[in-house]
């Protein structure tokens, strides 16, 4: 079950009861838990649980279980400030048109009622040479990342609009 409750009058995913309640269940089903950094861009080749469609982490554990896991990667990001000052950092010196930056910039500033929340679960296993992972964000750290790639998009876009050689094309 995904725990929900109302701050600042909208609803989000309280990863922080969450990330208890699947500590709790990895312990009482005796699995060991291994407190890890993300895995997600280990280059085996991750596969991704679908938390779409299905985000019981119950459902994952279960899988992990069946299949034979003995050991669990959790690792939980909490929102900070150095997240926060990065990300306002990235889009102060982007080339993005004034009034869009300062959109992005307004909304990044509006994120710092989440400092302290967890933002991000990531479970993994292990096997056949191969990582499982569920991969469980909150709604605003999608957010968060989707002006971040906003912000690159701009930024690639920008150093890609010159031909080689300055801008000039000759027939010869």
């Amino acid at each position: 079950m995904v725990v929900w409750y109302l701050l600042d009058a909208s609803m989000k995913l309280n990863l922080d009861s969450l990330r208890a309640e699947i500590e709790s269940y990895l312990e009482t089903h005796g699995i060991v838990v291994f407190h890890s950094h993300p895995r997600s861009g280990d280059t085996s080749a991750p596969v991704y649980w679908d938390t779409d469609r299905h985000p019981d982490y119950k459902l994952f554990l279960a899988a992990a279980e069946s299949a034979g896991a003995k050991l669990v990667t959790i690792h939980a990001r909490e929102f900070n400030e150095d997240i926060l000052e990065d990300a306002l950092d990235h889009a102060s010196s982007s080339n993005l048109p004034r009034e869009e930056r300062r959109a992005i910039e307004l909304r990044l500033k509006e994120m710092r009622g989440y400092l302290g929340f967890t933002c991000q679960i990531e479970l993994s296993f292990d096997l056949a040479s191969r990582i499982y992972v569920f991969d469980l964000r909150t709604e605003w750290f999608d957010d968060l990342n989707d002006l971040l790639d906003r912000v690159d998009d701009a930024q690639h876009k920008s150093e890609g609009d010159s031909p080689l050689g300055g801008g000039y094309f000759s027939k010869n």
